[in-house]
């Protein structure tokens, strides 16, 4: 009845443009030409609480009100610019560090989401929906139950013949069977892959179907069989436990495969026609964890270590795995890899890794690193003045933003923080934003302290409204989501100056850890005097043996800086309360007041035992770049192989010294170095058999425990479908045998050398003399205008790295960028022309 109203006496709808009179109908989004973008509340995407209140703040001023009220008003609009000016500023300049959301280590999709070259997936409902941003060509989405079905509408119009869905157990139970079922009906060519992960790992952990002991592997197999699926195949971490499995219903032919042949069978199973199905059976990580942890599930005493000296950094490891706990290790030698024993869940896929540097430790445990090693408890290193702590604006509220990873225990700070709130009587309120957290993405914890219940407005910390941000992980603390929260005078960031590798340096093995910068970003946000910071991850390691107790050092951190408004008896019962680690959770907040009132204590500590509170790099000189190397050369071989080493960086040296510069000798030194100290069989068995190196393992373990190695000789390892070595695990009576062929290094080129015939091992010899030949050249016309380029012929050997087919591979690409610099060298005009153009 409103529409026949006229126009002047009928209700007007306000909030679409932002500006002229009620009847402008000229601008905004809604507008159908959109000629100026501006509109007053956007119709996409979410709408902040900043976004509304500058909306109601622009139409309150329209009204006509007092100087007083616009003049507050204007304040407020003010300060959102400057966030929001800030926000933009380092959007666009800042270190555009992001944590993006990934499989928890030793995740069953790690594997499962894989499908072979030349095929693509589609995404579905659950965790295996963040395959689509990862290396394995899966994309789309679809509701609960909709995985697959656009296949039935693409394949007429496509020359694709088959494609595989990812569907979770918990969506097939909810619906998936319906995709399934329109997919047989319809006769498309597809594999369903039902990911069995014993869980609804998503949402909490809980068991598959309606009945207590859930819904097993063999009924969705009889139901896939009634269905009509033209073949059914189980892939399993664990084979054997489907022994007597028929007796228990598993319908014939269907057959239990291991894992390692998931893509033989893919690709078996993109030849049929019609629907098939692979079930492939693992438990989730994350609930082998907590199962674990509460003695309802074996927990393998097994442990994966990597020899650094034998990695060559390639990084296949991270391919084989996607694994998170597989993190770059920084050597004297270049950058490596090692293992996070804290954060791997013993899904041992790394091995797999076309590398034998890899051992497995079996039987005996991680030693823990007792709370008094140091010496000293931060309880008895004398009292710590008590801060004066802050009072919220009166009628206010002091907000708390709790930022860091997943799975670390942010969640709980902001727990512990409510729960000392609540024993004071105060007003609180706090609101968790995990969203995919849990997988090693970005959480927040909200934390809003009042004086009492009425004084909080808000379930959230609003835009420039934080007075406390405490930076778990520095990447998540310089997040838009946590800039947003600071305003430079008002906002205090407690943070940690380290930050765990993000899965950027899964697909990325040049990741560089943007620790320093992401704190240079924040200061920019909200001042120098704004931030304090220390490495918590070194200090909670080697102080409290895990860094799982980062996040309650830094609150302890926070608390004696005086920005946390809670009495210390409040927080620490709260401690007590959470009955999680009591004593050693209450040690690390001491610790962290340690670190905040004095860190030389904290210094004294880690000095103590042996440790440095920051791990400092001597700044590498030319001299002591040859030093080490030659020294490592004489180990490898002899004093005379090491001597030629030295002699060919020298006359490098002396052709440089005329341009007044060392780095061309030093990539040199460095490249050649990593040629002629290729890793062939006496090398690994010398590395291998190392004191150091075993007292290194020694000094991580205890019990009783032997050692497994992980090895593809070629003269005695099988192949694979691909024509690739194969690795087998050989027992702890590999270390004699690597101490006899350790000392047969001797035979190394030589006529008697029985491994050296092979084409892996002849290419390695012919790479350090054509090396030698492109740096002669080089020499030869050096000057200061090409010296760029001498530098990154110098540096190709970074790029030769790997064993056997990986090494291969990374040494196909070198060659090619190797013989494009020769050719700039040799012609820089025919090559600058071929740039052009």
């Amino acid at each position: 009845e409103l529409y026949n109203w006229r126009a002047d006496v009928r209700p007007n709808v306000v909030g679409k443009f932002r500006s002229g009179g009620e009847g402008d109908m000229t601008g905004g989004e809604w507008s159908r030409t959109n000629p100026t973008g501006n509109v007053l509340l956007r119709a996409t995407a979410d709408l902040t609480p900043a976004l509304i209140a500058r909306a109601i703040a622009e139409r309150l001023k329209k009204l006509g009100l007092d100087a007083d009220t616009t003049a507050r008003l204007d304040r407020q609009l003010a300060i959102l610019d400057g966030a929001q000016h800030t926000l933009q500023v380092l959007q666009t300049e800042g270190s555009g560090a992001e944590r993006l959301p990934w499989f928890c280590s030793g995740c069953p999709h790690n594997t499962s989401t894989r499908v072979p070259e030349g095929s693509r997936a589609m995404a579905g409902i659950g965790c295996h929906f963040m395959s689509i941003w990862m290396d394995r060509n899966t994309i789309g989405f679809t509701q609960m139950g909709g995985e697959g079905v656009p296949w039935t509408g693409q394949q007429p119009f496509s020359n694709e013949k088959h494609v595989f869905a990812n569907l979770g157990d918990g969506t097939y139970y909810h619906s998936g069977t319906l995709a399934v079922r329109q997919s047989v009906a319809a006769g498309v060519n597809i594999t369903y892959k039902i990911l069995y992960n014993d869980a609804v790992a998503m949402t909490g952990g809980q068991p598959i179907g309606e009945r207590p002991e859930g819904l097993s592997v063999v009924q969705i197999a009889q139901n896939m069989r009634a269905e009509g699926a033209k073949k059914i195949t189980v892939v399993t971490d664990q084979p054997e436990k489907y022994e007597g499995a028929r007796a228990q219903g598993l319908p014939e032919g269907i057959a239990i495969e291991h894992r390692d042949r998931l893509d033989a069978i893919q690709r078996e199973f993109r030849e049929i026609e019609g629907t098939t199905v692979i079930i492939y059976d693992q438990t989730c990580a994350t609930e082998k964890r907590r199962r674990r942890k509460r003695g309802t599930m074996v927990d393998p005493a097994v442990r994966v270590v990597i020899n650094e000296l034998v990695c060559e950094g390639c990084g296949d490891c991270s391919v084989k795995s996607n694994c998170l706990s597989v993190e770059p290790l920084e050597t004297e030698f270049g950058r490596k890899r090692t293992i996070n024993q804290s954060t791997c869940n013993k899904d041992i896929s790394c091995v797999k890794g076309f590398c034998p540097s890899f051992i497995t430790v079996e039987g005996g445990q991680l030693k823990k690193k007792a709370k008094t090693k140091s010496g000293v408890s931060p309880f008895e290193l004398g009292a710590l003045p008590e801060p004066t702590l802050p009072q919220a604006q009166p009628g206010g509220a002091w907000g708390i933003v709790v930022a860091g990873v997943g799975g670390t225990g942010v969640i709980t700070i902001g727990q512990l923080l409510g729960m000392a709130a609540h024993m004071e009587g105060k007003g609180i309120i706090t609101q968790d934003a995990a969203g995919l957290a849990q997988k090693g993405g970005a959480t927040w914890s909200h934390v809003l302290i009042g004086a009492s219940q009425d004084d909080i407005r808000t379930t959230r910390v609003s835009a420039a409204a934080a007075d406390l941000v405490i930076g778990c992980d520095p990447i998540v603390a310089v997040n838009p989501e946590t800039v947003s929260r600071m305003r430079e005078g008002r906002t205090h960031v407690a943070l940690n100056a380290y930050a765990t590798p993000t899965a950027a340096f899964v697909k990325d093995g040049g990741w560089q850890n943007p620790a320093a910068r992401c704190a240079v970003d924040i200061a920019r946000a909200v001042g120098e005097a704004g931030v304090a910071s220390f490495d918590a991850n070194t200090v909670a390691s080697k102080l409290m043996g895990d860094t799982l107790y980062v996040n309650p050092m830094l609150l302890g951190y926070a608390w004696q800086k005086g920005w946390v408004p809670l009495e210390r008896a409040s927080l620490l019962r709260s401690i007590e309360l959470n009955n999680v680690q009591v004593e050693n959770n209450k040690a690390a907040f001491e610790w962290g007041r340690q670190a905040a009132h004095d860190f030389e204590r904290v210094k004294k500590a880690l000095a103590s035992l042996g440790e440095q509170p920051i791990q400092l790099k001597p700044r590498e000189t030319l001299e002591s770049i040859v030093a080490r190397r030659a020294e490592f050369l004489t180990g490898y071989q002899n004093a005379a192989y090491a001597q030629r080493y030295q002699a060919f960086v020298e006359q490098v040296r002396q052709a440089e010294g005329t341009l007044g510069k060392t780095s061309l000798s030093e990539a040199v030194a460095k490249g050649l170095f990593k040629l002629m100290a290729y890793k062939d069989e006496y090398e690994v068995a010398r590395l291998h058999s190392d004191p150091a190196f075993l007292a290194r393992v020694e000094g991580m373990f205890e019990g009783d425990f032997k050692l497994n190695y992980h090895l593809a000789p070629p003269l005695l390892a099988k192949r694979n479908e691909k024509g690739e070595l194969v690795k087998a695990k050989y027992g702890p009576s590999m270390l004699r045998n690597f101490r006899i062929l350790a000392r047969l290094k001797g035979l190394r080129g030589t006529a008697l050398d029985v491994f050296g015939a092979t084409s892996e091992r002849r290419t390695e010899r012919a790479l350090i003399g054509e090396y030698r030949a492109s740096i002669e050249e080089v020499l030869k016309a050096l000057n200061a205008d090409n010296h760029a380029t001498a530098l990154e012929i110098a540096r190709i050997p970074e790029q030769i790295k790997g064993y056997g087919h990986v090494k291969d591979r990374n040494l196909k690409a070198a060659r090619e960028r190797w013989s494009a610099l020769l050719a700039q060298w040799r012609d820089p005009q025919a090559a600058a022309l071929r740039r052009a153009a």
